[in-house]
């Protein structure tokens, strides 16, 4: 892979690939890593306390000497502790999600920050771009985790994205190898965040059987719910399977915040409850069959592009 654009100059690397900050996932191990790799790699401060993240930040700094980035979600009651923290430890490059950028992007720009927000649809592209965004991510409903309650599929929401936005996009949901990173460029985007495949690493915080949950997965194995509080996909269990059927029984609002509770996400993901927790994947999760180190992963990725590339044009790899 060799790739040079707006992207790669805007924050400064080799590779246009994106390490999605995840929630009990993605500590400083994970993020330095793919960051050594050539790629972003981003802290997920949406799990952590403003001390936390500052300790992350700091062993990142430690780990790498190449960038890296803090994703913070901005429904968070503590978003701003998260924000000043992340400035006070001079990272320049911020992911923000699930709120409007816009509140924020004053104190980012005075301090010369790079800001990156995740959406959904074009709409919000148009909202994140207007107020100053350098990049946005468009994240398709195939994405584990939080999605945006459009269900757009990446493949109908990036092409859009790219014909009505100026700045840079960024692909992101079900996006699990090399082919998927070409054909995410192919829509015209500049670069791919990738979440559940770098979640199955050795250096994830995941806990063994969320990674072993996801590599026993198949096509299917992921399903959408809570969409009345919050679409989320994850992987069925039984936790799953009683939303699903609440859902279908015409539960309100207030029966499926008690059903989720607190917690849940920790649960499956970080504490490993396979039965009762959300373990959080995306639909890519049928295509990871291993949990490779990150270096051995991106190497793989990069293989896996070239090899597409010249298949896609008939060539022999050289």
């Amino acid at each position: 892979m060799h790739i040079r654009n707006r992207l790669t100059n805007l924050f400064g690397i080799e590779y246009p690939i994106i390490q999605a900050g995840m929630v009990w996932v993605s500590g400083w191990r994970l993020a330095s890593a793919v960051s050594n790799c050539g790629g972003i790699g981003l802290i997920g401060s949406g799990s952590m306390k403003p001390e936390l993240l500052k300790e992350h930040i700091q062993k990142c700094k430690a780990a790498t000497d190449k960038p890296f980035g803090v994703n913070i979600p901005l429904l968070r009651g503590d978003a701003e502790e998260l924000i000043k923290t992340t400035i006070d430890e001079n990272v320049k490059i911020v992911f923000t999600s699930a709120g409007h950028p816009g509140r924020h992007i004053e104190i980012f720009k005075a301090k010369q920050l790079v800001v990156v927000h995740v959406v959904s649809s074009v709409k919000q592209a148009l909202k994140a771009e207007s107020v100053g965004c350098d990049a946005i991510v468009g994240e398709g409903v195939e994405a584990g985790g939080h999605n945006g309650a459009d269900e757009l599929t990446s493949f109908s929401l990036i092409p859009q994205l790219v014909d009505t936005v100026k700045i840079p996009v960024i692909a992101a949901g079900g996006i699990a190898d090399g082919r998927g990173i070409l054909a995410a460029l192919a829509l015209g985007a500049e670069g791919v965040q990738i979440g559940t495949r770098f979640a199955v690493t050795q250096e994830s915080s995941a806990h063994p059987n969320y990674k072993n949950k996801v590599v026993e997965s198949g096509d299917n194995s992921t399903a959408l719910f809570f969409k009345k509080i919050g679409l989320v996909r994850a992987i069925k269990n039984d936790f799953v399977t009683r939303v699903l059927e609440t859902e279908r029984n015409c539960a309100d609002e207030i029966q499926l915040k008690e059903m989720l509770g607190r917690k849940r996400e920790m649960l499956g993901i970080f504490e490993g409850d396979e039965k009762e927790g959300m373990v959080e994947a995306g639909q890519g999760a049928g295509l990871i069959k291993d949990i490779p180190t990150v270096k051995e992963l991106f190497e793989r990725l990069l293989q896996e592009y070239d090899s597409a590339l010249y298949k896609s044009f008939g060539l022999e790899q050289k």
